[in-house]
Formats: structure tokens, sequence, C-alpha cells
């Protein structure tokens, strides 16, 4: 749950910091008029996610031997999604605001319609991100129930914190958050891989299914309550292949390598720019 709750919290927090920039902005330009349209790309965003979730979920139902083999490759898709989202973070945090009041000058041209197509991409991105890997992550751990209440309150959270925010009533050093959260990131998605894995070798896509490198059922039984905690939070499998436990190591050593030296690469800021309210 604490999993599923940080993908919540984290990818609904960027969601909601980009809502309250573009409606500031609006604001700020004195264009009210434009308040509606934003709000329009946005509901279409939430729409969109929404539905990514319903066919992920009803989709895949009842699909026999072919289950595995998609929620395997859903689940690389996720991870893929999620690393680059990391990344994007890394480089972006900081020129947030200016980019996003550079993509609303440009698309507020004519009738300034292209104000509900930004808003859509913008918060769309993230809907489609979160509804993906949200749906692999609680595949990996089989507590639909329970990763659905974590989720709820991570975007709970988030939307709180967004608004906060954007009155002025709470400041957070963006930065620092997005950087823990990202070094947390890759420990989850780094087990979201190692299950995807794991299914595409059930689905006969993938050698080696009975290649176990370790089996500790006995010391770690997957139904007791520090085994459950280590499933959802970290995905850990009692008992895992060669191939699951290669995946898992490479992907923690080369993306968090490189995660360490992205934030080493970022210029370096004494304090996170402001916000523009919406108020």
């Amino acid at each position: 749950m604490l999993a599923i709750y940080l993908i919540g919290l984290r990818e609904g927090l960027e969601a909601a910091l980009i809502v309250s920039i573009l409606l500031g902005y609006a604001t700020k330009l004195g264009r009210t008029d434009l308040k509606p349209r934003i709000w329009a790309g946005i509901g279409l965003a939430v729409a969109l996610a929404v539905a990514v979730g319903a066919v992920l979920t009803f989709g895949t139902i009842e699909l026999g031997d072919a289950e595995e083999a998609i929620a395997g490759t859903l689940a690389v898709v996720a991870v893929g999604f999620v690393t680059w989202m990391i990344f994007w973070m890394v480089r972006n945090s900081a020129a947030l605001s200016s980019s996003l009041r550079s993509d609303v000058d440009r698309s507020l041209g004519g009738a300034g319609w292209g104000i509900v197509l930004l808003a859509f991409l913008s918060v769309g991105r993230e809907g489609v991100e979160t509804s993906l890997f949200l749906w692999t992550a609680v595949q990996s751990t089989g507590e639909s129930a329970i990763a659905l209440i974590g989720a709820l309150l991570g975007i709970g959270t988030a939307v709180a914190l967004g608004a906060l925010i954007a009155r002025g009533m709470v400041r957070i050093n963006l930065s620092r958050f997005f950087t823990w959260t990202g070094a947390l990131l890759v420990v989850v998605a780094a087990g979201v891989l190692s299950y995807g894995v794991h299914d595409l070798q059930e689905g006969g896509v993938l050698p080696g299914e009975h290649l176990l490198a370790y089996d500790v059922s006995r010391v770690v039984p997957i139904d007791s309550w520090y085994g459950t905690l280590l499933k959802g939070v970290f995905n850990f499998s009692p008992a895992a292949t060669w191939l699951e436990v290669a995946v898992w190591i490479t992907y923690v050593a080369v993306v968090g390598t490189c995660f360490v030296l992205a934030l080493r690469r970022r210029p370096v800021r004494t304090r996170v720019p402001a916000v523009a309210t919406a108020s």
C-alpha cells in the first residue's frame, strides 16, 4: 500500500502543480475566460486516465494463457514510462513553471482554444502514466482493495498539498521532494519490472521459469504481515528466478547510478521558484 500511495502522491502532485500553474498564469494575464477551457482540458485528461484504467482492469479478464504475457508486457511498458518520468522531473522540476507559461503563450493564438489541448496533454500524460503504473503495481501485489485505498489517499494528499501550495499556505522544497520520491520509485519500479519478467516467463515469452535463484517461502511466508509488507512496498517475492533477480539488480544499478549522476548535473538552486496562485 505504501508503494501505491507514493505513486499516487508523486504523480498527483505533479498534476496538481501543473493545474495551479496554468490557472495562476491565466489569472496573471487577466484572461479569466481561459479558465473554463483549462478545466475542460483537465476534465478530458481525467476521463482519458479513467478510461485507460478501465480498459486495463476489465480488458484483461479471462484472456487465458495470454493474460500473463500481456500483464508482463504492460509492466515493462509501465516501468519505461515511470523511468522516463523520474529523469524528466530531475531535469525540469526547477523550470516547470516557466516552461508551462511559455506553452500557454504559444497556445493563445487565434481564439485561444489551444489552451484546452495544452491542459489535456499536460495533465493527461500524468494521468495515463499513473493509471498504467498503478494497475501494474496492483497486479503484482494482488491486493486490489488495499491498493485502491492507497492510490486514493495518495492522490487526495497530492490535491490538498497542491491547493495549499498554490495559495501560499504551504511551502515545500519541491526539488528535494521529487529527489527522494524518485529514489524510492527506482526501487519500486525495479520490483514491478521483476514482476513483469516473472509474468513473461509464466506466459512462455521468456525462459527460465523453473530456475529459482532462491526460495525463502518458509522463512518469509507471503501471507504473513512482514511478507505482505515487503510485497506491498518493494514487490518482494519469496521465490524468484535467476532472471528476475538479474533484472532487478541490473535496473537498480543502472538506473540508480544514472539518477545520481543526473542529480549531480542538475543546476544548484538556493530556492524553489514560487508557483503562481490561482486565487
